[in-house]
């Protein structure tokens, strides 16, 4: 396979790979799991080149919160191996039980250990440097303004480089380890991240979860194809392949009492939660309308998996996988042939437990099994 810098991938013509991780803490590990099979199959179809890795067949890959980390990792050249490595560390420092503290009036966690980590394996690289072997999206939020912030290493965006008269940071000197930073800062686990933006003005930004993009896929999408954006990627299905990956989900299965009897910070934090699930399942509606999805999944009992609907009028817009698993026995048990005790079902969902890592290896290891498919990957779509 070529080597193709951040430009071929981004200007030359041709069908283009979108990869899309969602956030999600420590679960991060379930996905990369899945990743390594798809490693795999590009190394294999790369005529068994080791060598290869997943920035040589993306054109653009993009992350929330913990996929942030993994993206920027791939973008950079990493190997799903290296960053399984990376995650065992930042699991067992950033996330000790003698770091914890109440989170009731500061953050459970001190963000310095994943500074630190941060620092270690991106220190130094901007956004606009070479390091970055094809198109990079991390997606942060703003919370002194209210505005999600896409940045995007695109040489042709409209703020990629320093405007005539204005003092604003042009997104190729942002710092990586700073903005991965931002894009991790869950409120409740890791205070805000604050970030020069201007000449003497300063961000507060928080996880990129906090945004309609804790799923990124459709705000990759509209990176790729919007005008506005620079990249201006042509629609269809034999043109554009997005592959969505999750961290893992759980309906809430809560008495309507034990509802209405909750805490205000309890009650409000339940719906931040609720409300980035529906941002995530409104995310994949879209998506499964727009493509003929082969993982296309059932949204709920009335529009099912939106087989008989379709957005282009005359054939789909996109082609879209997405692979993601819900952490209740019975799913697991019919989807993967996986049984957890009550115990394993009853944490593994939580974003800041180091000791989930090797269950969440084993679950990302069954659905990589079991569902992933290399004819989800058409090979039209193979970098040549």
């Amino acid at each position: 396979m070529k080597i193709r810098s951040r430009d071929e991938h981004l200007f030359d013509g041709g069908p283009k790979r979108i990869l899309a991780l969602d956030g999600g803490g420590i679960r991060g590990m379930l996905t990369l799991q899945i990743l390594k099979r798809i490693e795999s199959m590009v190394q294999q179809r790369a005529g068994g080149d080791t060598s290869v890795r997943l920035c040589d067949y993306f054109d653009l890959i993009g992350g929330t919160s913990t996929g942030a980390i993994i993206a920027a990792g791939l973008a950079m050249g990493r190997s799903v191996d290296e960053l399984t490595r990376l995650y065992r560390q930042l699991g067992n420092s950033i996330f000790e039980r003698k770091f914890l503290r109440l989170g009731l009036l500061r953050s459970k966690f001190p963000a310095k250990a994943l500074r630190v980590a941060l620092e270690k394996e991106f220190g130094g690289v901007q956004l606009g440097d070479e390091e970055i072997r094809t198109g990079l999206a991390v997606i942060a939020k703003r919370l002194d303004t209210g505005s999600p912030w896409v940045l995007h290493n695109n040489p042709r965006g409209k703020y990629h480089e320093a405007r005539p008269g204005s003092t604003a940071v042009p997104n190729r000197d942002y710092s990586v380890q700073n903005i991965v930073r931002a894009s991790t800062a869950a409120p409740h686990f890791f205070e805000p991240e604050k970030i020069a933006v201007a000449r003497d003005v300063e961000g507060a930004f928080v996880d990129g979860g906090v945004s309609p993009h804790n799923n990124p896929a459709l705000q990759l999408l509209l990176l790729a194809t919007l005008e506005g954006h620079g990249l201006k990627w042509p629609l269809g299905a034999d043109q554009i392949f997005i592959v969505s990956l999750g961290t893992g989900s759980k309906e809430p299965s809560l008495d309507a009492d034990e509802v209405m009897g909750m805490p205000a910070a309890l009650l409000a934090m339940r719906s931040l939660a609720s409300l980035m699930d529906d941002a995530c399942t409104l995310n994949e509606v879209i998506l499964q309308w727009m493509s003929d999805s082969p993982t296309a999944r059932v949204i709920d009992r009335e529009v099912g998996d939106l087989r008989n609907d379709q957005l282009g009028a005359s054939a789909p817009l996109i082609s879209y996988i997405r692979y993601d698993v819900k952490f209740e026995g019975a799913w697991l048990k019919e989807n993967l042939g996986l049984e957890l005790s009550d115990d394993e079902l009853q944490c593994i969902h939580e974003m800041d437990k180091p000791e989930n890592l090797d269950c969440l290896m084993r679950v990302g290891q069954a659905a990589a099994g079991k569902l992933f498919s290399e004819d989800h990957f058409p090979q039209r779509f193979d970098v040549t």
